[in-house]
Formats: C-alpha cells, sequence, structure tokens
C-alpha cells in the first residue's frame, strides 16, 4: 500500500541502534505474472550503511566487499510495500547466495527522509541499500527535506504498483465519466479518500485532467488501504484511489466497484479499463527503488548494480512480484537519472496545484 508521510521529527543519529522488525507473514495467493518492462541502462550506483539491529552494528567498513553483507534499510514499518520489497530482496539474496549475510532494518519517520538522511551520512560505505520510490520523493517536497535524492545514488528502479479508482458497488456512479461529472459540477459535494498522499496525488492529477480544481475537492485522508476501504463501505466517502493489492479482494467480493486503473497501457490480468483509455491522462505509478549513499567510485557503483539486478533475476523475486501484485519494471543508469527528475518535476506540480 502506498506509503503515508506523517510530521517530520528529530533524525536518529546513524549510530543509534535500531531494532529488525519481524519477517511479515505472507500475503494472498499468487496471481498471473504480469508482463516485464524491462529498461536497463548504464551502470549505477549502489549502497551501504552501517544500522544496527538487535543492538548490534553492523560490522562492514567502507570499501569492504558487499557481497559478504548488506543492511536493507526499509524507511517505514514493517508491513507496508517498501518492507515487502525489502524483505524480498532478502530472501531473493540469501536463497541463491548473492550476499553472505543480509539483514533487514526498519527505520520509519517523515514519510522516509528520516531514513533517507542517515543513509546520506554514510557516503563512501557499501554495505547498505535503502529502498525508496514515489513516496520517497513525494515526501522530499512535502516536508522541504534538506535532505534529497541528490544526496544519494539511485540504483534501480525495481517494480511499480498501479492505483485503482474506486467507489462503493451500490454507487450511483456506473463509471469514471459519471463520476467526473458529478465530481465537475459540484466539486465539494464529492467527497474523495486514499490511503496516503500518493493516492491523493492520483487524485489531484485527475482533478487537473478534468479541469476541476484541485483546492476545491473535498478528501479526506485515510489511514492506510484498509481505513480508505472502510470510509467507503460506511458511505464517509463517495470514491477513492487506492493500490489495487489492497482492494482487489473487496473489487472481486463485489463490495467495491472499480472505475479505472491508473496505468499508462492496459495491464495483462488486470480487466479494469485505464484512465487513459476513458480519456484522463492521469498516469502515476507507486514505483519502487533501490538507492544508495553517494561518493561510490565506479567500480564499487558497478558491483552493487550488479547486486541488485542479480537479486531481480532470481525466481523468489519472481514469486513476490506475483505475490504482491507488482508490475517489474527496471530501469537504471541514465534512464534512471532522466526519469526520476521527470517525476520530481511532475510530484513538484502536482503539489502546486493542491497550494502547498
Amino acid at each position: 500500500m502506498p506509503e503515508q508521510p506523517v510530521q517530520p521529527e528529530q533524525p536518529v543519529p546513524a549510530e543509534q541502534p535500531v531494532p529488525e522488525q519481524p519477517t511479515t507473514g505472507t500475503p494472498g495467493p499468487p496471481r498471473a505474472r504480469r508482463p516485464v518492462a524491462r529498461v536497463v541502462g548504464t551502470a549505477v550506483a549502489a549502497v551501504s550503511i552501517a544500522v544496527a539491529a538487535f543492538g548490534s552494528v553492523t560490522s562492514a567498513a567502507a570499501g569492504g566487499d558487499p557481497t559478504r553483507s548488506v543492511t536493507l534499510v526499509a524507511p517505514a514499518a514493517a508491513g507496508g510495500g517498501w518492507d515487502g520489497v525489502a524483505r524480498s530482496m532478502q530472501q531473493a539474496q540469501r536463497a541463491n547466495g548473492i550476499v553472505n549475510s543480509v539483514q533487514v532494518v526498519n527505520m520509519p519517520g517523515a514519510g522516509g527522509t528520516i531514513a533517507l538522511g542517515n543513509v546520506a551520512r554514510l557516503a563512501g560505505q557499501t554495505d547498505t541499500l535503502l529502498v525508496g520510490g514515489t513516496g520517497l520523493l513525494a515526501a522530499e517536497i512535502q516536508f522541504g527535506s534538506a535532505v534529497t535524492h541528490d544526496d544519494i545514488t539511485p540504483l534501480a528502479v525495481t517494480v511499480e504498483e498501479y492505483d485503482v479508482l474506486v467507489v462503493p458497488a451500490d454507487s450511483p456512479y456506473e463509471t469514471l465519466d459519471d463520476l467526473v461529472s458529478a465530481w465537475r459540477e459540484r466539486p465539494g459535494s464529492v467527497p474523495w479518500t486514499g490511503g496516503g498522499s500518493f493516492d491523493q496525488l492520483v487524485v489531484t492529477d485527475l482533478a487537473v485532467s478534468a479541469g476541476i480544481d484541485p483546492k476545491d475537492t473535498n478528501y479526506i485522508p485515510s489511514d492506510g488501504g484498509g481505513e480508505a476501504i472502510q470510509a467507503l463501505l460506511n458511505g464517509t466517502a463517495a470514491a477513492a484511489s487506492g493500490g489495487y493489492p489492497d482492494n482487489i479482494d473487496q473489487i472481486e467480493s463485489g463490495r467495491l466497484r472499480a472505475l479505472a486503473l491508473v496505468a499508462a497501457e492496459p495491464v495483462e490480468g488486470i480487466d479494469i479499463p485505464t484512465a487513459v483509455e476513458q480519456g484522463h491522462d492521469v498516469t502515476l505509478t507507486n514505483w519502487r527503488e533501490i538507492a544508495a549513499p553517494g561518493g561510490l567510485d565506479d567500480e564499487q557503483r558497478a558491483q552493487l548494480t550488479d547486486i541488485v539486478l542479480d537479486t531481480l533475476d532470481t525466481p523468489e523475486w519472481a514469486d513476490a512480484v506475483e505475490r504482491y501484485h507488482w508490475t517489474e519494471r527496471i530501469i537504471t543508469g541514465d534512464e534512471l537519472d532522466a526519469f526520476i527528475d521527470e517525476e520530481r518535476e511532475r510530484i513538484t506540480g502536482l503539489y502546486e496545484e493542491l497550494g502547498r
């Protein structure tokens, strides 16, 4: 589900022990794997951070061999999307001997910017990977973070997750056009909800596409995808944008009606028309990335990039893609740098539309 920024707090010193959270349960049965959009560019950077788990500090030294020991930092509590990426990478690396010792550390706070700040302090180290993505980039912008993607080295976008626009099954809105028409006529009369700031950005993007001032929208924040679904079912909200994995069970059970999938193109295995197919250029996706501190030489970056790409080629990672309803999308190198710049500009523009 989309990660949710919280109010900024004081950063945790990098040397302070941070306990590792227990591995979460396996969500749901596997579904058919979706097509892979693989865009691999030139070699990019990877990382390392000395973060503690179970009261001990990672002992790998800067410049050491990352195939011996790596810490994966999930910048949110256990159970969310970033944590799912970290745990899946840990399992794949262990099972295939890609890295001998792999630990996951959960470091929540300020939409991921607390972890970002701690990783950025570790310039030149090669024993830590940071999980991030759309939500982290949005948090940098939303909170005006002093530490940004410019202070780390993105390695790869790995997967993306799509939002779906839903209404209750008994809603008078049969189609996306029905919903948008009512919303455009009286913007405040159609209350929206979503499980996090990413979902609100999707609603904002749809408003802009439909010629509606996002500041006039009645948006009710929810604490996670489950609460957003309850807001729909109890009548608090009339429509929602939420992660497809969070909503699929309710859609298949008939309790929610899916009006549109927020994706650039139709997705094999998801029988929901896209917003683009229905005349709305809304394509913001919840992508997930792996990044590292800056200050690495070319050899270090190349080695860490190979570790990430080798992990993405394992059966265990393929199983996770199916299990979490992700779509694999791999972007590295120059393509990745350009992609992040474009996404930063796009998300900045959406926050400006919200008056922030």
